[in-house]
């Protein structure tokens, strides 16, 4: 009896699974943009070749904010993308997630995606959940492998493990991927997606938001270096650095390779540097080409962030650091003596 109703149940799941695969031979999967109104953020493009890779189908992209033009051309000359739907109003300027969730329901609601795709980053970890519940949908977060268009690949336990997740009991799928596993969407300026505006009957949604949360401010730090989850080389350093005076030693170095900053969670904890530079599973996650860790022993949380970067140099004076298990070339010795013969060495490289 038990085994008859075991194979019942997994007999209909298997059906379902099909069944709902079949459904979804034909997709219609909307990425959500990420910019500043003027500039397509360099995430988007990740986000829109790991759309791509679900199947083929209609791929949509939804630009929502205010004086956003530009950005909407940009997105029109990404390829693969057929259809740019643009969502023009003042509420959506700073892209705050409840207006933003909001419509994105209205708009699922008249156009019925198969997925909603966006980025496993500050934007999209605050959007894509209230819009998931909302939507009833429970989201695959931080995918990092697509293998179809019901089957992904995510990290867990601060990426020692990954678990192989398919949904094959929901209609609508709604995925945050990690741009640094995925290829950016290459981009031509014939782009031949058409260009769509949101209608007014959705725009209410955004001007019947009941959540009252409004924005405050915009602090931004300029800088002449690059973005540190876009740089080719990040520079890293952690709590054995001691004091700011010394974290501005790895600013030196990093300007003579073009490249950013990025500091361990303590090192920003004990107050050496702002924690829009923490690098790891509660920071920023980057690949870079290189990245060099100077006085970082290694912990879990930090190599979640990192540890995907083409060549890792750790700098140490413990030799049973964690940091030399995941790294290519390991130096045992003290910083603060092979900081100065660093910087000679790259000096004369430079030169």
């Amino acid at each position: 009896m038990l085994t008859s109703l075991l194979f019942r149940q997994l007999t209909s799941r298997k059906f379902h699974s099909a069944y709902l695969y079949a459904s979804l031979a034909q997709l219609n999967t909307l990425v959500i943009a990420e910019h500043k109104n003027s500039k397509l953020a360099a995430a988007t493009l990740n986000t829109i070749a790991a759309a791509s890779a679900l199947g083929s189908g209609d791929l949509s992209v939804l630009v929502a904010g205010s004086g956003i033009d530009s950005v909407s051309k940009q997105v029109q000359a990404v390829s693969g993308v057929h259809k740019v739907l643009v969502a023009e109003h003042n509420t959506l300027k700073n892209q705050l997630a409840e207006p933003l969730a909001d419509l994105l329901v209205a708009l699922h609601a008249k156009q019925k995606f198969s997925h909603i795709v966006a980025p496993s980053d500050t934007f999209g970890r605050n959007l894509l959940p209230r819009a998931a519940a909302l939507l009833d949908c429970q989201p695959v977060s931080d995918v990092v492998e697509i293998i179809d268009a019901i089957t992904y690949v995510r990290p867990i336990y601060a990426g020692n493990a990954l678990e192989t997740v398919q949904c094959s009991a929901q209609a609508l799928q709604m995925l945050t991927v990690r741009t640094t596993a995925f290829d950016k969407a290459a981009t031509d300026s014939s782009g031949s997606a058409t260009v769509e505006s949101v209608s007014s009957d959705d725009l209410s949604a955004v001007q019947s938001c009941t959540i009252d949360t409004q924005w405050e401010n915009d602090s931004i730090q300029k800088s002449e270096r690059p973005e540190l989850d876009a740089a080719r080389v990040v520079i890293s350093g952690g709590r054995a650095l001691k004091t700011k005076e010394n974290f501005q030693l790895l600013e030196r170095l990093a300007d003579q390779v073009g490249g950013a900053v990025g500091a361990s969670r303590a090192a920003v904890d004990a107050g050496l540097c702002p924690n829009d530079m923490q690098v790891g599973q509660t920071g920023k996650v980057v690949a870079p080409e290189l990245y060099i860790a100077l006085g970082i022993s290694g912990a879990i949380q930090h190599l979640a962030g990192m540890k995907d970067s083409k060549c890792i140099v750790a700098i140490n004076s413990d030799p049973d650091a964690p940091i030399f298990q995941v790294a290519d070339y390991g130096l045992v010795g003290d910083l603060f003596k092979v900081l100065p013969e660093l910087e000679k060495e790259f000096q004369t490289l430079k030169s």
